[in-house]
């Protein structure tokens, strides 16, 4: 997978699930926001140290690593 500058992974946080670096904002709370509905600017109001370049990172992410999953069928 490529590399992400605003996602990290540190297992000393949030048991090593993808943040955005420097928060403790997890990409999958993010992604189930989106899904909720909520706007990028919506998300902004409730975690106003976020940016729009951060929201989309975090789509991004997500993007990448189901690209780089296997699917299996049965």
């Amino acid at each position: 997978m490529k590399e992400h500058d605003r996602i990290e992974m540190n297992p000393g946080i949030i048991f090593g699930k993808p943040v955005i670096k420097n928060t403790r904002i997890t990409v999958e709370q993010i992604m189930r926001k989106l899904a909720g509905e909520m706007t990028i600017e919506e998300i902004i109001a409730d975690h106003p140290h976020l940016t729009r370049e951060d929201i989309l990172a975090a789509h991004e992410f997500a993007a990448d690593y189901l690209a780089d999953k296997e699917i299996a069928f049965v």
